[in-house]
C-alpha cells in the first residue's frame, strides 16, 4: 500500500501525541515526536545554563546536540546525546521554557532540518505546531486538533500526575495558557492552521474514537494519492 506523509498540529494538550502514536502502530509508520525534540534542546539549554539572549551560545550548543529517538517495552524514548531524558523533558521547569526556546530561530532551523531528514521516505507521523505549514508544506494529510480549553487543562493535569509529578491545577493552567499564547504568536513559524489541514475537535471524543476518524482520513488520502 503507497504510503503518505501525516502531519498533526494543535495547541497543548489536545492530544496531537496521543493520536500521532496511535496511528503510527496501526499503519506501521515511523513516528517522530517534534515536541519532545524542542523540549530535549530546552532541557540540555537549562542544563548548561545557556543564555537565551547569547546567540553564539545557543549556536555553540546547538552544535552539541543529537536527538533520537529509541523504541523500548515502555514506549518511545527521547535520546539526547545518547542518554535517555524523557523523563527530564516532561518536568515543569522544561515545559515553562520550551515555548520561549521554541521561537529562536536557530533553534527552529536546526531541529526542521532533523525533521524533514527523517521524514524523507514517506511512511511519517509527526506532530507539532508548525508540520503541516512549514516542515511538511506538501504533506499528503494534515490535521490539526483543537479541545476546549479547560478540557485541555485537566488532560495535562492528569498526564503530569500520572508521571508522579507535583503540580497543581493553577500552575497547569497558567503554563498551558501561556504556551498557546506565545506559540500562536511568535514571529517563525507561528501555530496556525494550514489552509488545507482538517481540524478534528476532540473535546468528546475518545482516543479510540479520534484514531478511527484520522484512519477513515488517512484511507481516503491514499485512494486519492493512487488514483
Amino acid at each position: 500500500m503507497k504510503k503518505i506523509t501525516i502531519a498533526i498540529d494543535g495547541h497543548s494538550s489536545c492530544g496531537k501525541s496521543t493520536l500521532a502514536k496511535a496511528l503510527s502502530k496501526a499503519l506501521n509508520y515511523i513516528y517522530v515526536d517534534s515536541g519532545a525534540m524542542y523540549r530535549a534542546v530546552t532541557y540540555y539549554f537549562l542544563e548548561k545554563e545557556i543564555d537565551l539572549d547569547d546567540k553564539k551560545a545557543i549556536s555553540k550548543a546547538l552544535d552539541k546536540i543529537e536527538i533520537r529517538f529509541k523504541i523500548t517495552p515502555h514506549g518511545l524514548r527521547t535520546m539526547l546525546n545518547g542518554v535517555d531524558v524523557e523523563k527530564e523533558i516532561r518536568e515543569m521547569r522544561v515545559s515553562e521554557m520550551v515555548s520561549p526556546v521554541a521561537t529562536i530561530s536557530s533553534v527552529r532551523k536546526e531541529l526542521v532540518k532533523q525533521q524533514r531528514k527523517l521524514g524523507k521516505e514517506k511512511g511519517i507521523v509527526m506532530d507539532g505546531r508548525d508540520i503541516g505549514t512549514v516542515v511538511f508544506k506538501d504533506a499528503e494529510l494534515k490535521i490539526f486538533l483543537t479541545a476546549d480549553p479547560e478540557i485541555r487543562v485537566q488532560r495535562r493535569f492528569d498526564e503530569l500526575k500520572a508521571k508522579g509529578l507535583n503540580v497543581d491545577m493553577e500552575t497547569v493552567r497558567i503554563n498551558l495558557l501561556e504556551r498557546d499564547h506565545i506559540d500562536s504568536t511568535r514571529k517563525d513559524s507561528p501555530l496556525r492552521k494550514a489552509t488545507d489541514a482538517i481540524v478534528i475537535n476532540n473535546t468528546l471524543l475518545t482516543p479510540q474514537q479520534q484514531l478511527e476518524k484520522t484512519l477513515e482520513l488517512v484511507n481516503e488520502k491514499i485512494k486519492e494519492t493512487a488514483s
